[in-house]
């Protein structure tokens, strides 16, 4: 105690504790998962309300969202990750050629809803008439790179044409001549091909074949074609392939091969066969034209497997 009495003053100092201030992350946290889960949520929605092949479109969009977002939608079919190859992924050489080509040939919604509906109207004609609906099981249509194609196949008991001739069966001039008119709906043009199977000729003079007798019986189903109102301009070929192109899954003998293809051609195939395209010496060098060729015929290999699943026999 000091003198005088006097207390001396004590001081406490009391050390105030701040906490740590937690901030707002959790809250950005919170946010971009709600986000997350509404898109989510709106992705199932889409896919409920959308169709297969819109579904399809956006799965392939996503396989190869690169090539995608350049093509406009068209795959390569190539394991580039940039369809030109080069600096710049627009360059309309190599792979993007490939692209290209395989694009202008791929049909419009538009088109494929005319074939449609010109293979409806002939299964409608067809089924009118009760002779004609005897040979629904000897028609086929299907969509290939060149267009609606209409396969007319023989057979044992109802063969199209006379065996080893190009006479022209009554019910075949008849199916012929129905089919006619209705080809003109379109504007699109008209290739016609005969086929026939791998027995030889043997009916008729020397140097006679199956190369003429499937070209005699193309003409003749042109011939019955034009006489049931087909307008002739629109025809673009007539060709005969002998035993060269034989059907999927079946024996060279098979007379199911013996056939006339009608094909309804897309209009970037009717000019292309039309205007050829020539390549000029100084294009490319000949290994270079020969993996063209190769890259072409792989294309070709790969939508023809993919089209034949899409075959519709009219059984």
């Amino acid at each position: 105690m000091s003198k005088g009495g006097d207390k001396r003053p004590i001081v406490i100092r009391r050390k105030k504790v701040v906490h740590a201030h937690h901030g707002g992350a959790w809250k950005i946290a919170l946010a971009d998962f709600m986000t997350a889960l509404m898109a989510f949520f709106l992705v199932l929605w889409l896919l409920s309300v959308s169709s297969e092949e819109t579904r399809k479109g956006v799965a392939e969009y996503f396989s190869t969202p690169l090539v995608t977002a350049i093509t406009g939608g068209d795959r390569s079919g190539s394991t580039s990750a940039i369809p030109g190859g080069g600096p710049d992924p627009t360059h309309s050489d190599g792979e993007r050629a490939r692209i290209d080509s395989l694009q202008r040939t791929r049909p419009s919604m538009q088109e494929r809803n005319f074939f449609r509906d010109l293979q409806e109207r002939i299964e409608r004609a067809i089924e009118r008439d009760p002779e004609l609906r005897q040979l629904r099981n000897q028609m086929r249509f299907d969509l290939t790179r060149e267009g609606l194609r209409i396969q007319l196949l023989d057979t044992d008991q109802r063969p199209m044409f006379e065996l080893g001739s190009d006479q022209v069966a009554p019910y075949m001039r008849s199916l012929l001549r129905t089919i006619a008119p209705l080809l003109n709906e379109l504007p699109n043009e008209l290739s016609i091909s005969g086929h026939t199977d791998s027995v030889p000729y043997a009916g008729g003079y020397r140097g006679y074949s199956n190369w003429e007798l499937s070209n005699d019986r193309a003409n003749a189903s042109r011939r019955e074609l034009i006489a049931g109102g087909f307008d002739p301009g629109q025809l673009l070929r007539v060709s005969g392939f002998a035993d060269r192109v034989l059907l999927p899954e079946t024996e060279p003998t098979d007379p199911i091969n013996r056939r006339i293809e009608l094909v309804v051609l897309f209009p970037e195939i009717a000019d292309a066969i039309r205007n050829p395209t020539v390549m000029e010496s100084g294009d490319a060098s000949p290994e270079a034209s020969i993996e063209a060729l190769e890259a072409s015929a792989e294309a070709q290999i790969e939508s023809t497997q993919q089209d034949e699943p899409q075959v519709q026999a009219q059984e």
